[in-house]
């Protein structure tokens, strides 16, 4: 029997955060607020070396404090566990995993030596001054040059290499011997990282009756690191519960396996009692991932005309002391995403993984992505002025062609991580940001003096890779009153997922969003199996697999109800939140719950899904002081589908903000001994609400993405992207009458003014 249409129009409105009124209200529940009877607090002893041998820690008089519960070094530990990696695994890799304490060695500032555990946050910090530490100090490797002479050696006996990846794709030697044109040029992009506005947390309690562990604080791969977990403490997997608690920020650092993520369990089950660990802001950004920190010779080839040949480049990623669970993620994504939009029939790309004695990266958002789009815009903008050639026609005529789609990118070896693009009209967002932008008006301000400042316009373009696989699972359950539970594998890290993930429900169920009854995410409890939230994948694979648990759900209302009414499941109709009879019958959604009426969905799929789009920005330079003020930003990106356009809008602002800061400020140094400099937030400068106030972000879903039911594609990290490229050739374009040619970042006034100050 035909089912009624649906009268919901959720996907596609602006419908505001349900989330929010929690947390307006104080109602959120982030892991500094666990407070479970007994719980003890725990502190972490960090090397003070970023390179030496431990001689002997000694924790005696640490013990003896009042207070003082435990002093846990690799001692009481016994074999000391080591962490695995995560994503784009390599055998080669294996020997330079971080074990949960250090044990013979310190590979960098930071670095965990002993845990204290007392009966307050205060306690246990000052215990940490009562451990002795006997570190014989090894020559520190601060920067790629000193790890690529090899001279001293972070593990004995291998290299400071720890692997390279090759993206490939046709002949790029071929291409380059017989081009007409060829130009190359080196760029580096700073280290920098997340700095989540909630620091990291983590609160153990074991349950000695039952042999189980519950672990609160978990975050975008719950059920990944609950596995690497209980392999680390000789658990099964479901003796260890991980709670998601509401989250102050993520950006793809939070949530990865930490050395805290073993070592506040363990003592959890070691006293029997519950520890609490919460990070200070110092911790924060000496022990969280670290990101970006990559040098590139890039070279392109192009003919005459501009169109471009093949991309040669041969790059290295500082990667810190230790290959973390996602370390290599950025380099292989420097590598593979270089071309971006742009049709490259010959690449050859060479990234090197080199260690150091620095905090160990992961991903942050946009992670290889944002250094490899500052890497090919400003090339290209280069290319531009050495053809004489318009540098949006250059871009333009490069762009690949919508009956080009699906385009294969380079292959990454040994990887063997092949991608294509999904579908796309690349040349109608770069024509929308144009419009947007008024680029005639503004870019004919290039180079000219206005109030004392050098005006400065810019326009890149770029792809945005999402919806990792492979697969995401939802269950829905009927509750009592009728109303619909959502249960997801994603995760929430601030993106909105409980509002998204009801609008689809709510949609795919036609009820009305106060008819979903909640939306449970990310704990290992609320689903045998979950992937959790990265690489923009919520909506695409968690939305998708809420879909066909709507379906499932359906179908077994209908069952349930054909019981009742003595006819076939297919004869029966569903109109909202009531099953209808062919004679007239009905009955509320609410009177079938007794029937425990629940449905499980999955979606899988391998296929990414690519957003597109373009953003420009038009700057104004002080020559005096260096200082860039961005007076315009526009950014327009296709992401085949929108859900909801508020949280999106939200998302790429946010996002824009970020590559801002990064572009601009933000940065961690490290002196030649290896410590880090900017290890407060008045050494590490960030973007406030005042420093950005034009920013104009469009969002577009002219191009569904064709491999999923919802026809969306991945969209958290497109608004970071093209921005340090974008904000570099605005630099440029501003100071051209003076000479200027970024090619590093950040464009911080003191670098701005060095580069003026060089030319004159």
């Amino acid at each position: 029997m035909e089912q009624p249409r649906a009268t919901n129009r959720l996907i596609g409105s602006p419908v505001p955060r349900v989330e929010d009124m929690r947390f307006l209200r104080g109602g959120g529940q982030y892991v500094g607020d666990v407070r479970l009877d007994g719980m003890l607090h725990a502190a972490i002893l960090r090397s003070p070396l970023a390179h030496g041998r431990i001689r002997a820690i000694d924790a005696t008089a640490a013990r003896a404090r009042p207070g003082v519960r435990a002093v846990i070094t690799a001692a009481e530990i016994g074999v000391v566990p080591r962490i695995p990696q995560r994503l784009d695994v390599l055998p080669g890799f294996k020997a330079y995993e971080q074990p949960v304490i250090a044990r013979e060695k310190v590979r960098y500032v930071g670095e965990p030596l002993a845990l204290v555990v007392a009966d307050s946050a205060a306690l246990a910090e000052d215990a940490l001054e009562a451990i002795g530490v006997d570190i014989e100090p090894l020559p520190p490797v601060a920067d790629r040059a000193t790890a690529r002479a090899d001279a001293v050696r972070l593990f004995d006996g291998a290299s400071n290499i720890a692997g390279t990846l090759t993206a490939l794709k046709g002949d790029a030697d071929a291409a380059f011997r017989n081009a007409p044109y060829v130009r190359r040029e080196r760029f580096t992009v700073q280290r920098f990282t997340a700095v989540p506005l909630e620091p990291r947390g983590l609160a153990g309690q074991w349950d000695a009756a039952h042999d189980r562990l519950t672990v609160f604080g978990a975050a975008k791969i719950a059920f990944p690191n609950r596995r690497m977990l209980a392999a680390m403490m000789n658990l099964p997997e479901g003796a260890i519960r991980m709670v998601e608690n509401d989250v102050g920020g993520g950006f793809g650092a939070r949530g990865e396996f930490y050395p805290e993520d073993f070592l506040i369990p363990f003592a959890a089950r070691l006293l029997d009692r519950p520890v609490q660990w919460i990070e200070d802001r110092r911790e924060n950004l000496l022990a969280c991932n670290h990101a970006r920190d990559v040098e590139i010779e890039l070279a392109i080839a192009c003919d005459r005309a501009g169109k471009f040949l093949a991309l040669a480049g041969e790059a290295f990623c500082d990667i810190g002391a230790y290959v973390r669970t996602g370390g290599a993620t950025p380099s292989r994504n420097v590598a593979q995403v270089l071309s971006g939009p742009y049709a490259v029939p010959g690449i050859r790309i060479d990234v090197a993984l080199v260690l150091t004695n620095k905090t160990p990266v992961g991903t942050y958002r946009g992670p290889g992505r944002f250094e490899a789009d500052f890497f090919r815009e400003r090339l290209i903008d280069l290319v531009a002025d050495d053809l004489a050639i318009d540098r949006v026609e250059l871009r333009r005529r490069n762009l690949i062609a919508e009956s080009a789609m699906p385009y294969r990118l380079a292959t990454v070896e040994p990887l063997h991580i092949e991608t294509e693009t999904d579908s796309g009209d690349y040349a109608a967002t770069l024509a929308r940001c144009l419009r947007e932008f008024d680029w005639a008006a503004k870019a004919a301000l290039d180079g000219t003096l206005v109030d004392g400042r050098y005006r400065g316009s810019a326009v890149g373009c770029y792809i945005e890779g999402g919806a990792s696989g492979p697969r995401e699972n939802a269950r829905l359950v009927l509750e009592a009153d009728g109303r619909v539970a959502v249960h997801v594998g994603s995760s929430a890290v601030g993106q909105g997922v409980e509002t998204v993930f009801t609008q689809i429900a709510a949609d795919a169920l036609d009820l009305p969003m106060d008819a979903i009854a909640g939306v449970h995410h990310g704990s290992t409890d609320v689903l045998a199996e979950g992937f959790g939230s990265y690489s923009s994948r919520s909506v695409v694979m968690g939305g998708s697999a809420v879909l066909d648990a709507a379906e499932k759900l359906k179908a077994a209302i209908q069952v349930a109800a054909a019981r009742r009414f003595g006819c076939a499941a297919s004869d029966v109709r569903l109109d909202h939140a009531t099953a209808l009879a062919p004679d007239g019958r009905s009955l509320a959604w609410r009177e079938l719950a007794a029937d425990g009426l629940a449905a499980d969905g999955t979606f899988a799929s391998n296929k990414r899904t690519y957003s597109y789009g373009a953003h420009a920005a038009h700057v104004a330079v002080d020559a005096k002081t260096g200082a860039v003020a961005v007076l315009d930003y526009v950014a327009v990106e296709d992401v085949g589908r929108i859900i909801n356009p508020k949280t999106l809008h939200g998302q790429c602002v946010g996002a824009i903000v970020q590559g801002l800061g990064g572009a601009l400020m933000e940065h961690l140094v490290y002196d030649e001994e290896g410590q880090l400099l900017a290890g407060t937030l008045a050494d590490y400068l960030m973007p406030t609400a005042g420093d950005f106030p034009v920013i104009h972000a469009v969002a577009t879903e002219d191009k569904p993405a064709p491999h999923n039911p919802l026809g969306a594609k991945g969209a958290g990290e497109g608004g970071i992207i093209p921005v340090g490229g974008v904000i570099a050739n605005a630099v440029a374009a501003a100071l051209g009458p003076l000479g200027v040619t970024p090619r590093d970042l950040p464009l911080t006034p003191a670098k701005v003014w060095g580069l003026i100050n060089q030319k004159c």
